[in-house]
């Protein structure tokens, strides 16, 4: 199959079977394809839709976002997890504000700067709202590229990428740029999934090697053994007339920027930090601890419940933070770890 075969079979497949009714394929402007494009980076469309509808509401332009609070930004991606896109577009509205007076950049060269976008979100941004010649080159666009042109366990790689751009680059047709990266990245997430793809249906099965060997497993990047971590922490919740003390999260790495619970790796750390703070220690509960997954980590928290029933002395030191209102919840950024804990003590 040529490469202009190929191009015409996706951008074909895309005007009869793609996505076309995804919220930010409605109406579209830079700004809103450029905030689904940071959202779903590592994260399912599904996931992403609620979210992105909920965020576009509340800064439906540049200009909103611009004026917005990070606590408020970190309030709507709570639960999205991958927090560090959150204060990328934070940062981007900055920047774009103040170095392209608040118009988001149409040049790959000056989007590929910003915080958060690289080279493939910048050719998605730009081709699928101007249609420029860009090419895309996500985890759905590689898993079609490696089988059909049988890369055999390739491994992650400077040397992979570069092959499978200049693939990709070779491939990508000049006219009608967005919908064939749109086709793309459609067949990959619906037909040429990670597990059981849909060959016999696929609009390119006709020459995947993948294909004709049926072999798909064969054609896939190669796989490192994770060893993934577990770690216990210990968070104590002072609790007071239906408000917990927060301050933001100092667990390295992760929740960046969200508030949370005071937290230690050590129980003795947390008893610590309670004496110091002259809080009885008498009084404390310890609750049931429970695991809660990350990609990298399994985490066993123990949240420590001391529910104060008089001002005391820890109202008056100069921690920063902030007395989280359950009847009247502020918003901030809170990470589902501690929602879950929250819900245990309404």
């Amino acid at each position: 199959m040529t490469f202009n075969i190929f191009s015409r079979l996706v951008v074909n497949w895309y005007h009869l079977s793609g996505r076309k009714n995804l919220p930010w394929q409605k109406d579209k402007t830079l700004y809103k394809v450029w905030v689904s494009e940071i959202m779903l980076q590592q994260t399912q469309v599904k996931t992403v839709i609620p979210y992105f509808n909920k965020f576009i509401s509340q800064f439906p332009n540049l200009n909103s976002l611009n004026n917005a609070d990070l606590n408020h930004i970190l309030y709507l991606w709570s639960g999205l997890g991958y927090y560090k896109r959150a204060k990328n577009i934070y940062d981007t509205a900055k920047i774009i504000e103040k170095k392209f007076n608040g118009k988001f950049p149409k040049n790959i060269l000056d989007l590929v700067k910003l915080p958060g976008i690289g080279k493939s979100t910048a050719g998605a941004i730009l081709s699928f709202t101007l249609n420029y010649f860009c090419s895309v080159l996500d985890g759905n666009v590689k898993r079609i590229l490696i089988r059909h042109y049988g890369i055999a366990q390739c491994l992650k790689n400077s040397i992979t990428e570069k092959k499978l751009w200049n693939l990709i680059e070779t491939i990508t047709p000049i006219h009608n740029t967005g919908a064939f990266n749109q086709g793309i990245i459609d067949i990959g997430a619906l037909i040429c999934t990670p597990q059981v793809p849909k060959c016999d249906i696929c609009p390119l099965n006709i020459t995947c090697i993948a294909y004709k060997e049926k072999e798909w497993k064969k054609y896939s990047f190669q796989k490192k053994k994770k060893i993934k971590l577990k770690k216990q922490y210990w968070f104590v919740i002072i609790y007071f007339e239906n408000k917990v003390w927060m301050q933001k999260n100092t667990i390295t790495n992760i929740w960046n920027h969200l508030f949370c619970f005071p937290n230690f790796d050590k129980k003795k750390q947390a008893i610590e930090w309670i004496k110091k703070n002259q809080i009885n220690t008498k009084k404390y509960k310890e609750m049931n601890s429970f695991n809660h997954e990350f990609s990298h980590l399994t985490m066993q928290a123990t949240p420590i419940l001391i529910k104060l029933c008089f001002h005391n002395h820890f109202f008056d030191t100069k921690q920063q933070g902030i007395w989280y209102n359950l009847k009247q919840p502020q918003k901030i950024g809170l990470p589902t770890l501690v929602k879950k804990i929250l819900k245990l003590l309404i």
